[in-house]
């Protein structure tokens, strides 16, 4: 029963970052529109506030569509779209008939390692923003972002869920 609240679980994370980083577009879109329908307009709102929560939603290093910011800065759509395309990725491999990777687990020491490499592309663009004082490009930003939401996403597609005990027997 366990392991079976663990795979729901994984799978609530993973299609949670499909939905949130189909609401950043759509929220944007919904935010324009010239005759406003309340509903739409109460779907951006929430869209934002829940965007303002976990991002600083400054204009200049946001995205815009439609004459309005992106609900997140580039880069934390970056790592939105990242964590997207690995949970899309595993939803699809999972719905094929044959299975070539199980779900053991990651070792630790191997998570840390994926998750460092992942963050050194942002870690450069913070080092060059500090050190010249001038912006990257949002594209570079986004881009920079979307192997930490890649890293995470496989993580959590990957990982064992399950408490370990000591006294496991084989």
């Amino acid at each position: 029963m366990l392991f079976r609240s663990s795979v729901v679980l994984r799978g609530a994370l993973l299609a949670g970052g499909l939905v949130w980083a189909a609401v950043i577009p759509l929220a944007a879109f919904a935010a324009t529109r010239p005759a406003g329908v309340p509903a739409a307009y109460g779907f951006a709102l929430a869209a934002y506030a829940m965007g303002r929560l976990i991002c600083h939603q400054l204009p200049v290093r946001s995205f815009h569509l439609w004459g309005a910011a992106l609900p997140v800065c580039a880069r934390c759509t970056g790592i939105y779209a990242g964590a997207a395309a690995v949970a899309l990725t595993v939803f699809v491999a999972r719905a094929m008939p044959y299975r070539a990777v199980g779900s053991s687990g990651v070792p630790r020491a191997t998570a840390r390692r994926v998750l460092i490499a992942a963050l050194v592309p942002t870690a450069l663009t913070l080092v060059f923003e500090w050190t010249t004082g001038t912006m990257p490009a949002n594209w570079i930003r986004a881009l920079a972002g979307f192997p930490i939401g890649a890293a995470a996403a496989w993580l959590i597609a990957s990982a064992n869920l399950e408490p370990r005990t000591a006294n496991r027997e084989p």
